[in-house]
């Protein structure tokens, strides 16, 4: 096996080769001519090393394609012919890929210059399926992989900007067979090639490219172990947002690098299996081309939305892991997915999104949810996830929320384990901080119902020089401290625990009176605006202190009085209109004045009202506060009303855990720097005027 050194040249080499791209092609469009080329490249090595292997089964058992020394020319061509027609028909037939034509990339430099670009369209044609009839048809992979890459549009872009020939020419003779590069190193250059290129990308890099780095830490975090009984039993892997393959491809890296012998690194490369689906279709095919490269099963990688279910009559597929369970699960879902376009299509899975649903705006707990839904039960081993999330899952939506619901899920099935707070500026195109969730429903019996939440901020290098919005970046010595804090499972000054109840709060709407500076009651107008009858008025007057000034005026006529808890409104209001109204009153000989007011002049009343003002406000108060005792400690008013069984949410404040005051410097102290660096500035004005002078 190479050295990772000598690998990283080899990427290296390959990967100047983009700079023939330059003004031909923008950054981020370099890996979307490279990266396919170097595949075939690949998989023509490949399959000229399969057919020279099935040349040697075919002669002996052929005798009549064996080429003999006084054979004419015909003859051999005949037999020549004969030969690459049974080996094209064994290809075809056994092959796991094949190419139906007899292209090369080096063929199609070696004829004639003028139709390099048809011949290379043939050529990539020439990865197509095979109809077995009746509607039947035999798949060949590699033939998805360039039609999600879009490569027919990309070769006649390279065509126009003069980049085809030289570009196919580059790479005609790499040595990159089987016989050169084993899959998994293969691989490697392929994911590192990938690396440089998002590198390069900038702001797109982000979209689907994890840091190396933070995928080791996650993969760490997970802990993914062999079973030494069941060394044979397979382990999987899955990400269901997997781009273009990073840390499906990081996590069994890691497994290899761990293994001290050839044979544990057999037994892994055979066991770990890697399961994925992507949305994006290039991005699809970087992944599944990558797992060809490294002799992996690409059938487990899948094209389609993981958020909703696979049905007829869609043109995107859904989930097509959907009910499967998995080992280890890991991800960095994209941050912000705005869902609304198939919410219809994810209200479908309400097995799946039992604890509610986001808002349409950030989908990024959609994808933790369907991650739950496929662990494995608790007495078949259970599952681990790690999945990274910015601020916005921690604590957006108030209680009841979809986000708030989905918190109430996770934490009262005690499946959260642990968060990492991680430095901010470690991605491409963010600066933000973010966030590792780690989650089992296997939990040790001392970590039940608990939290562990490290604060590794500082944990961090500086990125030189910077890629995109990536200043920061993490060492082996930042992940092996965060690991083993997570691995302690202690509290110190960068680690704290939590029961999971310490999340959870009640949101109270409270009810109470407002003083004026002076701490004296303070009175507000405003409209009545129901119907004026005895009991909405008397339960206003109730509920506002036990009196208020009402000012009614009726078609025109008006009344003032006040009402308290004593009173009867209808009784009050109808000996004010007897006095306002006594002749209609007494010419409609009408026995009841209130109904006599409803029947003629309720339409044309209008009603305003003085009463103790007061403010309604939600007071969040933690799970275990008694409720009454906490309102009254922190609202040094008089109290009107308290909602009774207020409801329930959940919040994670990581970075409140981890709040220190700071004092402000005294301003002694700030004037007195200020007045330094006066002194400074002015000594800097006299030299540059001296200098002015002498000249």
């Amino acid at each position: 096996m190479l050295t990772k050194d000598k690998l990283n040249n080899k990427a290296d080499e390959i990967w100047k080769s983009a700079i023939k791209l330059r003004g031909k092609f923008k950054a981020y469009e370099y890996q979307n001519v490279v990266l396919p080329v170097i595949m075939l490249r690949r998989i023509e090595c490949v399959l000229i090393e399969m057919r020279e292997k099935t040349k040697a089964e075919l002669l002996p058992a052929y005798p009549e394609f064996q080429i003999k020394e006084d054979d004419k020319k015909e003859v051999k061509e005949k037999k020549h012919k004969g030969l690459e027609k049974l080996m094209k028909e064994v290809e075809l037939d056994e092959y796991p890929f094949w190419n139906t034509t007899h292209w090369t990339i080096k063929k199609i430099i070696d004829d004639n210059v003028s139709r390099i670009e048809k011949n290379f369209r043939d050529y990539i044609n020439g990865f197509q399926h095979i109809d077995l009839g009746k509607g039947k048809k035999k798949i060949n992979p590699i033939e998805e992989i360039f039609e999600k890459f879009e490569f027919a549009a990309t070769i006649g872009a390279m065509d126009k900007n003069d980049a085809l020939e030289p570009i196919l020419k580059q790479y005609a003779n790499e040595p990159l067979g089987p016989s050169d590069l084993t899959n998994l190193e293969m691989g490697y250059i392929y994911e590192e090639l990938l690396r440089k290129f998002s590198e390069q990308s900038g702001e797109e890099a982000g979209e689907h490219f994890t840091p190396r780095e933070v995928i080791r830490l996650m993969v760490e975090l997970l802990d993914i172990q062999l079973n030494p009984k069941d060394k044979n039993k397979a382990i999987s892997i899955y990400d269901p947002a997997c781009g273009t393959g990073g840390m499906l491809s990081v996590a069994k890296e890691y497994l290899i690098d761990r293994a001290t012998t050839d044979k544990e690194r057999n037994l892994i490369q055979t066991v770990v299996q890697l399961h994925g689906q992507e949305k994006q279709p290039k991005n699809y095919a970087i992944c599944k081309a990558d797992m060809l490269m490294k002799g992996e099963d690409a059938n487990r990688i899948t094209h389609g939305n993981s958020l909703v279910p696979d049905e007829e009559g869609y043109k995107e597929k859904g989930d097509l892991h959907d009910r499967k369970q998995f080992d280890f699960m890991l991800s960095n879902p994209p941050f912000g997915v705005n869902w609304g376009e198939y919410s219809a299509r994810v209200k479908k899975y309400q097995r799946r999104y039992h604890g509610g649903y986001p808002t349409v705006k950030d989908g990024a707990l959609l994808f933790l949810m369907s991650m739950v839904d496929k662990m494995k039960p608790k007495e078949e081993g259970g599952s681990k996830i790690a999945i990274i999330f910015n601020g916005s899952p921690l604590s957006n939506g108030d209680a009841l929320s979809g986000e708030s619901e989905i918190r109430k899920y996770i934490l009262e099935n005690d499946l959260l384990d642990t968060i990492v707070m991680l430095p901010d500026q470690l991605f491409y195109n963010t600066g933000i901080y973010t966030y590792i969730w780690l989650l089992t429903n296997n939990k040790p019996e001392d970590r039940k119902e608990k939290v562990l939440i490290i604060n590794a901020r500082n944990q961090h290098a500086d990125q030189v020089p910077s890629l995109g919005q990536k200043r920061h970046q993490l060492k082996d010595e930042h992940r092996q401290w965060i690991e083993q804090k997570h691995q302690a499972w202690k509290e110190d000054e960068d680690c704290k625990i939590f029961h999971y109840r310490d999340f959870c709060f009640h949101k109270v709407q409270v009810v109470f009176h407002q003083t004026d500076e002076n701490d004296q009651p303070m009175n507000i107008t405003e409209k009545f605006a129901t119907k004026l009858n005895n009991k909405n008025v008397n339960d206003k007057v109730a509920f506002f202190g036990g009196e208020a000034d009402f000012e009614i005026t009726v078609a025109g006529k008006k009344m003032s009085f006040k009402l308290t808890n004593k009173d009867k409104f209808e009784t009050v209001f109808a000996k004010h209109l007897k006095t306002l109204f006594d002749k209609e009153i007494t010419a409609s000989k009408a026995p009841d004045i209130f109904k006599w007011w409803q029947r003629n002049y309720e339409k044309e009343t209008e009603c305003i009202y003085t009463h103790r003002h007061y403010i309604t406000d939600h007071e969040y108060i933690p799970f275990n506060e008694d409720i009454k005792e906490f309102i009254h400690r922190e609202i040094d008013k008089p109290i009107i009303e308290i909602q009774l069984a207020p409801p329930i949410g959940y919040e994670i404040l990581p970075n409140k855990y981890f709040f220190k005051y700071v004092a402000p410097p005294k301003a002694a102290d700030v004037l007195q720097e200020f007045w330094k660096l006066e002194e400074q500035a002015e000594a800097i004005i006299n030299q540059l005027e001296g200098r002015n002078a002498e000249v």
